[in-house]
This record gives structure tokens, sequence and C-alpha cells, in this order.
């Protein structure tokens, strides 16, 4: 496995930074080994919604994970506000780096991820080639 370290900054988009920087490097198989830091506005889709939930204020990254392939990758967020209380779901466009995001993405040798509907699911699924 290859591993890709970079820094997102303050006021950068997490998910399109993260898909994003995949693309640029052409990455074919990139999976996310670990992201810390902080945001100041999150949007996740929750398990079986439909609509965007948008939170504002400051949060820290507690969890990333999943696939960071392009166009859209597919990564779930778990992230914690000033209580302790946690929120987490579908990483979507929108969350907002406060401090900074420190990613780590890897690159399966070997390996290419592409996406295409499952009659079964009714979502675009991975296809791991």
């Amino acid at each position: 496995m290859k591993a890709f370290a970079f820094r997102l900054t303050p006021g950068d988009d997490l998910k399109r930074g993260i898909v994003g920087f995949a693309e640029r490097h052409g990455l074919r198989s990139p999976v996310l080994l670990t992201c810390v830091g902080s945001l100041t506005r999150v949007a996740v889709r929750l398990a079986g919604a439909s609509e965007v939930l948008v939170r504002e204020g400051r949060f820290e990254i507690v969890s990333l994970v999943g696939c960071a392939d392009p166009p859209r990758g597919h990564l779930h967020l778990c992230v914690s506000d000033e209580t302790g209380v946690t929120l987490g779901g579908h990483l979507m466009d929108g969350c907002v780096v406060y401090t900074t995001a420190e990613v780590v993405l890897g690159e399966l040798p070997g390996v290419a991820f592409r996406r295409q509907p499952d009659p079964a699911t009714g979502y675009t699924e991975l296809v791991v080639e």
C-alpha cells in the first residue's frame, strides 16, 4: 500500500478536499486511513434519510472512514461537539474545516474502484476490479 498524507486548512471543504486530492493524484483505490481535525460546519446524511442534516458550531472529527474514489467517494463521519455529544452519518459536501484536517489516504496496489447501480439496494455501489 502507498500512503499519502496532507492537510486541509481553515475554510476548506472536507469531502471535496479529500476526494479532490485522490482525483488530482490519479488514485484508483483510495481508502481513508485516518483523519483528525475540527469543523465549523457539519453536513451529513443520516441512515435512511434523503435530506442533509447541517449543524454549525465547533466540532472535533473523532472518526472518518471509507473510500475516497472520485467523483464522490463513500465516506462516513463522526464528530463531537463541545459537550462530547456525537453526531455521525454519510459525509456530504459542506463540512467546513475549522483549524485543520490532517488526512492520510492509502492506495491499494493492483486494485481499482468504480461504482455501478445495484438493483438490490437501489444505490450506486462499489465494484472492486
